[in-house]
């Protein structure tokens, strides 16, 4: 891991950006951090839409995680941000506008070519990423992971045992293979879901929560579309990771 600009926010909040392996990333720690006393994890997911793009809503998540006592880090997803584009994906992408733009239903096709090369590629980034993260002095666990596409977050509760709960966003496609997987995830979750949101198939999301083997799952639903996630709702996430991750 090589830092390559840190900043101290107004709050105390250190932030740090990195790369990994060619990989951007971002790290914030709360000033309370340090050898002595490390920080909790929780790794911040988000859509594949660039870091650049997603910074301020990152940036806000990290610094409420921070003002818990909380650890934030994020990667750049590949395909995005100043990573190469990946031709599969990008055609992928371009035939999901033009069935949401023509009112027709999303194929399976689509949604696999979409979410799992991804998922595949992503995952081994991130538990790289875990892994220089945790040599830090001033970080340690236990970790969460908290929203992102809905499928990586399934799948590293599958294969990382370092991982100890999880916030996830029922707002992303999800491919039917992943719902398999979904009957092995067994650590804590907070599911977040939003009632009406547009792109969102509502009843799928309410069998992918019925499909998790988590002793203990909450789903927290609220009324309205997808940017309107009510600010009690992150609150409730806030309070989740508290229980889970002191």
């Amino acid at each position: 891991m090589h830092f390559t600009s840190e900043q101290r926010l107004d709050d105390g909040v250190l932030e740090r950006e990195f790369t990994l392996g060619g990989i951007p990333g971002i790290l914030w720690t709360p000033a309370s951090a340090s050898s002595s006393a490390p920080a909790p994890l929780i790794l911040l997911g988000h859509p594949p839409l660039g870091l650049r793009a997603m910074y301020p809503r990152l940036a806000g998540r990290a610094r409420q995680a921070a003002a818990d006592g909380f650890a934030a880090a994020t990667i750049e997803l590949p395909g995005s941000g100043d990573r190469p584009r990946w031709a599969a994906v990008e055609q992928a992408r371009a035939d999901l506008r033009r069935a949401v733009e023509a009112g027709e239903p999303v194929g399976d096709e689509i949604v696999d070519a979409l979410v799992l090369p991804l998922v595949d590629t992503s995952v081994p980034e991130w538990q790289a990423a875990l892994d220089a993260l945790l040599s830090l002095p001033e970080i340690g666990g236990p970790v969460g992971y908290s929203g992102g596409l809905m499928s990586i977050g399934i799948r590293l509760a599958v294969v990382e045992p370092r991982i100890s709960a999880a916030v996830l966003f029922a707002g992303s496609l999800v491919p039917a293979a992943m719902f398999e997987e979904a009957r092995r995830v067994t650590i804590p979750l907070h599911v977040l879901l939003q009632w009406d949101d547009e792109g969102n198939d509502r009843q799928a999301a309410l069998d992918l929560f019925d499909a998790f083997r988590s002793k203990e799952k909450t789903l927290h639903a609220n009324m309205g579309g997808h940017t309107g996630v009510p600010q009690f709702a992150g609150d409730a996430a806030a309070q989740f990771f508290a229980r889970h991750l002191r």
